[in-house]
């Protein structure tokens, strides 16, 4: 059976939290998962469960940014050349896998940290039946017609918008 292409986009929560859960599920079927994880500086509290769960295997961060609209132009350059490299191990790797998430890949791309047409040609060049789940927002319109599912996550109501800071646990 092929492996598909999953986007999960939008400006609502949950879209790491989707790939999270769809890693559980497919470690629990015995299947073996691959996560890298761009823009972000490793820490968030599901990688600190999932490195420990069987079958699921995570791309450490060794460097982190910041925020890519802070970055100077030579910052920039030099991040973009990590992500870069972080992707191209991940689909070196993949063939080892059922799974590979690509959490805030979408991201990644839109600010110019990692190089779309290169992420094009790797989901092109993928072996057939690793699936792959790309996650973020502002995915383009050559990404979204590569991925055979598409779902968006819609803000209606956040509590960042009293004042309510992301919570451990909760948002990362």
């Amino acid at each position: 059976m092929p492996g598909l292409i999953h986007i999960y986009c939008g400006d609502g929560k949950g879209k790491t939290t989707a790939a999270m859960g769809l890693a559980v599920r497919c470690a629990g079927s015995g299947r073996k998962v691959l996560l890298l994880q761009f823009l972000k500086d490793g820490r968030s509290s599901e990688f600190a469960s999932l490195s420990h769960v069987p079958n699921i295997e995570v791309i450490p961060q060794t460097r982190t940014f910041g925020f890519t609209w802070t970055l100077t132009p030579e910052e920039k350059s030099e991040a973009a050349a990590y992500y870069s490299g972080l992707l191209e191990e991940a689909f070196r790797r993949a063939g080892d896998f059922d799974l590979l998430i690509l959490d805030e890949a979408l991201g990644a791309c839109a600010t110019g940290m990692t190089d779309e047409p290169r992420l094009l040609s790797l989901l092109d060049g993928k072996p057939e039946p690793l699936e792959v789940v790309l996650t973020g927002r502002d995915p383009s319109r050559a990404l979204l017609d590569r991925a055979d599912y598409v779902t968006e996550m819609k803000m209606v109501k956040h509590p960042f918008e009293k004042g309510v800071s992301a919570r451990e646990g909760i948002e990362y």
